[in-house]
């Protein structure tokens, strides 16, 4: 089958399958390698990135990513095929721990599941996203909650809860545990607690009763801009972070939280609003579900990249 009338068809089915989804993205040329199959087509790309980069903080040091175009009767078949043709690639990371492979799928185009889990992928990580409401109103309050903006002063306490959620998130292989991560939190969250996007701080505090116990990190345009891509809808927003410290869960403070978030995303005309999570944490995945979300793109990892 041409390759046109592959995309063609792919971008057929997602339309009917999810209408928040986008066209799918061209890819440039000589762009990472080709690999076709009868049926479907496949670019492989890898980035690698250094072990005291930021960036480490929320991925592996090699990443191999494989995206698809697939049509056909039955698209699980050319699936299976650019599975195993990318597999002599991945070969090459047989000596590299600190890996991973990692096919993005629209969470509603199910076909060739079956064949990502033989391949010995899991669904491990939820681009979700909630349409905006735009009410115009305020969340319910929660007694004894306050939301304020966060302040320099609360920078220790930020770090505390982060560095709280990274411990509980590595049980899900959506993070990895480094070295000297405590102090490049603590650089990247003194930088977020001065940012202020459209007028709005990025940061806010949750106080139970006057004791800071959660925290929520919101994106809008410009610093949201970068989600647009994963979305068919003109302004975005992103929920990059909401965290409730143990000893608060289920007092109302992340429903809060949330509520509050989703608030400052309808008064600057937010059409859809974007966050990751890990599908296997059994806290995040209801709770976001509750709070209007659904999946939208589901991530497959293989830790570490190459089998055996």
């Amino acid at each position: 089958m041409d390759i046109d009338v592959i995309v063609a068809e792919h971008t057929k089915r997602l339309a009917a399958a999810d209408a928040l989804l986008p066209k799918p993205q061209s890819w440039a040329p000589g762009e990472g390698t080709r690999l076709s199959a009868r049926d479907g087509v496949a670019l492989a790309t890898r980035s690698r990135i250094a072990a005291g980069a930021r960036e480490a903080l929320w991925r592996p040091l090699t990443e191999y990513q494989l995206d698809v175009r697939l049509a056909g009767a039955d698209p699980g078949v050319p699936l299976g095929a650019l599975l195993a043709e990318w597999e002599e690639l991945l070969s090459e990371a047989a000596d590299e721990p600190d890996s991973a492979a990692a096919v993005t799928r629209p969470s509603r185009d199910t076909v060739g599941c079956a064949e990502l889990l033989r391949h010995g992928f899991s669904p491990t990580r939820v681009l979700a996203v909630r349409p905006a409401d735009r009410l115009g109103s305020g969340p319910p309050a929660v007694p004894g909650v306050r939301i304020r903006r966060a302040e320099p002063a609360d920078l220790n306490t930020l770090v505390r809860l982060r560095l709280e959620l990274r411990r509980y998130d590595a049980q899900f292989a959506v993070v990895t545990l480094r070295p000297g991560e405590e102090r490049v939190l603590t650089d990247a969250t003194r930088e977020l607690i001065g940012t202020v996007s459209s007028g709005v701080p990025a940061l806010w505090i949750a106080e139970l009763y006057g004791k800071p116990l959660g925290f929520v990190h919101v994106q809008l345009p410009p610093r949201s801009d970068w989600a647009g891509e994963y979305v068919a809808a003109e302004r975005v927003g992103y929920l990059a972070v909401l965290h409730v410290a143990e000893e608060a869960r289920s007092t109302g403070v992340g429903t809060a939280l949330a509520g509050h978030a989703h608030q400052l995303f309808d008064e600057e005309g937010i059409e859809a609003v974007l966050l990751h999570h890990a599908l296997a944490n059994p806290r995040s995945t209801p709770f976001w579900y509750a709070q209007g979300y659904r999946p939208l793109w589901t991530t497959w990892y293989r830790h570490p990249a190459a089998r055996g």
